[in-house]
């Protein structure tokens, strides 16, 4: 199974985009974990990716912001949207199913903002949450994958310029502290499993060309529990739908894991 991490950046604007990705990759993939789609249920294009096979699509979105997706050839079982609790619901950042026998948690991770602002306290209440939902729903010795943009970097060779970057929206320590608290519950960070030397990364800022110099961060990944480790094959970083200039890019480049059925 090939499972792909996306974090589009509005789906109406994007499909083309995919499409043609999709195509050129001989249509490989088998579940596309879709983020910030920018949209409504009702405004998203299933016809291009019901024509692909993507005949199980499962929306959980908003209005203008947030927003996941589950796009799957396979049929999607057990599908959950959001924590259901109203509280943390609002804002759609959270969509689960059981796919064949993994189960799959796609995520949109808040942005988070300077330090002490709203913001920021919001990201790192929502990491606290996410942890507390993981711990009292789930176990570590289930066959689990979490896929999605963290918008955290985990390490400093996570990020082009570490000084340069220090201590802002994403290198921010206790960020980085809050994702490991996830990853000691029991995941496996699978490019670095598959890649422990490997210069990586998934997101370029639109501004200075950062793209074509290589000035990004390492914000989203493929985490998966050890169960699935002697399943996983290898994990990729597919840089073509970012190298684009029409079809319009996401800020973002796809991540996809192979495991083994």
């Amino acid at each position: 199974m090939k499972i792909c991490t996306f974090n589009v950046n509005s789906i109406r604007a994007r499909v083309d985009l995919l499409v043609k990705w999709l195509e050129k990759r001989g249509n490989d993939l088998d579940l596309l974990c879709l983020q910030e789609l920018k949209g409504q249920e009702k405004d998203f294009p299933l016809a291009p990716f019901q024509e692909l096979g993507y005949n199980n699509v499962e929306i959980y979105g908003q209005p203008r912001y947030n927003g996941v997706a589950l796009c799957s050839k396979n049929k999607l079982d057990d599908v959950q949207k959001g924590f259901q609790e109203p509280s943390w619901d609002g804002e759609k950042r959270l969509i689960s199913c059981q796919v064949k026998d993994i189960k799959v948690i796609n995520l949109y991770f808040p942005h988070g903002d300077l330090r002490g602002s709203e913001k920021y306290h919001y990201k790192l209440e929502w990491y606290d949450f996410f942890l507390k939902y993981l711990q009292e729903n789930h176990s570590p010795q289930e066959s689990m994958v979490l896929a999605g943009d963290f918008n955290v970097t985990l390490e400093d060779r996570d990020v082009y310029d570490p000084e340069l970057l220090k201590d802002s929206i994403g290198t921010m320590p206790e960020e980085r502290e809050a994702l490991q608290k996830i990853i000691d519950w029991g995941l496996v960070d699978a490019f670095r499993y598959c890649y422990p030397h490997q210069e990586a990364f998934t997101w370029w800022s639109y501004l200075g060309g950062g793209i074509w110099k290589n000035q990004g961060m390492r914000i989203d990944y493929i985490f998966c529990t050890r169960p699935l480790l002697d399943r996983l094959v290898d994990v990729e970083v597919d840089i073509w739908p970012r190298r684009r200039r029409k079809p319009t890019p996401s800020d973002h480049a796809p991540l996809v894991a192979f495991f083994r059925d």
